[in-house]
């Protein structure tokens, strides 16, 4: 499906794009509604901590790699299910590694919380 807008009109429907797949994402995946509340509180607290913006900023950033992570395992399962139903190792070796995205994603928000958290206290 090649895009024949150009323009405006062609980054006002990318954001029309984008809002629907929001949406499906949300309605389909509980592990996104998940990650979104996690989101929503872990940035509530990076905000109570009486640190340098920049520091809150840091930590808040990082929590977007996790949606970045389960959007696009989200979207690697939505096209393996497309293509069949039926096992197959390929399959499973995508959704594995999509998953593994996602974990690799809580580990770096995990690092970045901690080190920017114990610097924060220590000095």
């Amino acid at each position: 499906m090649k895009a024949t807008d150009t323009g405006i009109k062609r980054i006002l429907k990318a954001f029309t794009y984008s809002y629907d797949g929001f949406k499906a994402a949300f309605k389909s995946e509980a592990a996104f509604r998940q990650d979104i509340c996690f989101c929503v509180v872990m940035t509530i607290i990076a905000l109570c901590l009486d640190m340098p913006a920049w520091q809150q900023a840091r930590l808040i950033a990082c929590l977007l790699i996790v949606l970045l992570a389960e959007l696009t395992n989200t979207a690697i399962e939505t096209v393996i299910d497309r293509i069949s139903d039926e096992y197959h190792e390929l399959s499973k070796k995508a959704k594995d590694i999509g998953s593994l995205l996602v974990l690799i994603s809580f580990v770096y928000v995990a690092l970045i919380w901690t080190t920017t958290i114990y610097c924060w206290l220590t000095y």
